[in-house]
């Protein structure tokens, strides 16, 4: 009976795993093309201002959840900064650069160049995690960030700004989903606690910076306001934005952080092929083509690697972390010495 029921326990957590990777993959490809269609369809100037629409949905949806007794997280107090940080810096960089990259760059190349999170959250989980990888994925790796540099190389529509935020996006996606896995197990914050105060923090100095620049200025003076589509589609996105939010928070929370990585890279497949024939924004060339198309199948093969590893049992994220216990430990008998 306790070997049934630990293997009832085993496939829902399996099953849970497998939900919320789904759930951060719908999100994430929805808010891409939710995200597009507002910054460059109708040409919204303030890409901050999204944001800053994102986070305050985020409290809203939140505090009414948490009065009404739907969710439970802490109350406020001194010792929620110490818990939280550095989360709501990295949350918004990566809110801030993630949308700039949007508006600066065709839905194909943000795709592969989004790509790089990969290789910098393995960098992030070796060091501040103490994780290892096999050679096969790390491979698979290097062939993710071949194709990404080859498509990149014949970019027609090349955008150096564009480029440099979404490198800076790429690191604070890398950054925020390793310290989110070590944030969301904090006592007393939890899922949730994680996603209101991060917004909580971040929101007030985001509209100062974005008075301060001017961003709040042009994005109140837009004319598209009195549209009803756009602000379906600005309501939308600011919804979404706390939706993707909290999918993360929770497929980091079920699964690791390279995980979450890994699943935004399956949902990147479906946005950059997609975005070949939507958004008007993509300029064909055979070597961008070839390049985006050796970026997926690096994707899928990493993704194949991956998820296989963690269905077969005792190969899952253990195993790493066993293998540097034996190193650690063989460091301290060496220093009794």
């Amino acid at each position: 009976m306790p070997a049934k029921a630990c293997q009832d326990a085993t496939e829902d957590s399996g099953l849970l795993k497998l939900l919320s990777a789904l759930f951060y993959a719908g999100s994430s490809f929805l808010i891409t093309v939710v995200n597009k269609t507002v910054l460059t369809s109708f040409r919204f100037p303030s890409y901050m201002c999204l944001g800053i629409g994102q986070m305050f949905a985020t409290l809203v949806v939140l505090y009414a959840a948490k009065k009404s007794k739907a969710v439970q997280f802490q109350d406020f107090d001194k010792s929620i900064l110490l818990k939280i940080f550095p989360l709501p810096l990295l949350y918004v960089g990566n809110h801030v650069t993630g949308l700039a990259s949007t508006k600066k760059l065709s839905l194909p190349m943000f795709t592969v160049l989004r790509k790089f999170t990969i290789l910098m959250t393995m960098i992030l989980e070796v060091y501040i995690l103490r994780k290892s990888f096999s050679k096969q994925l790390v491979y698979s790796v290097a062939a993710i960030v071949l194709g990404a540099m080859v498509a990149a190389s014949s970019d027609l529509a090349f955008d150096m700004e564009g480029y440099i935020f979404i490198l800076l996006n790429d690191a604070f996606t890398a950054t925020s989903n390793v310290y989110t896995k070590k944030k969301v197990g904090t006592e007393g914050l939890g899922k949730y606690g994680v996603l209101f105060y991060n917004a909580l923090f971040i929101i007030v100095p985001t509209i100062l910076a974005s008075a301060f620049t001017g961003d709040l200025n042009e994005a109140v003076r837009f004319e598209d306001w009195v549209k009803a589509t756009f602000i379906f589609c600005f309501l939308m996105s600011c919804f979404m934005g706390f939706v993707l939010m909290y999918s993360i928070v929770l497929c980091s929370y079920y699964n690791s952080a390279l995980t979450t990585t890994v699943v935004g890279a399956i949902k990147n497949i479906a946005v950059a092929y997609v975005g070949i024939f939507v958004g008007g924004d993509y300029l064909f060339s055979w070597t961008n083509f070839i390049g985006l198309s050796i970026c997926m199948t690096g994707g899928l093969v990493y993704s194949y690697l991956t998820f296989n590893n963690k269905s077969s049992g005792s190969n899952t994220e253990g195993a790493p972390e066993l293998k540097i216990h034996i190193i650690q430990d063989s460091i301290k008998k060496y220093s009794l010495k």
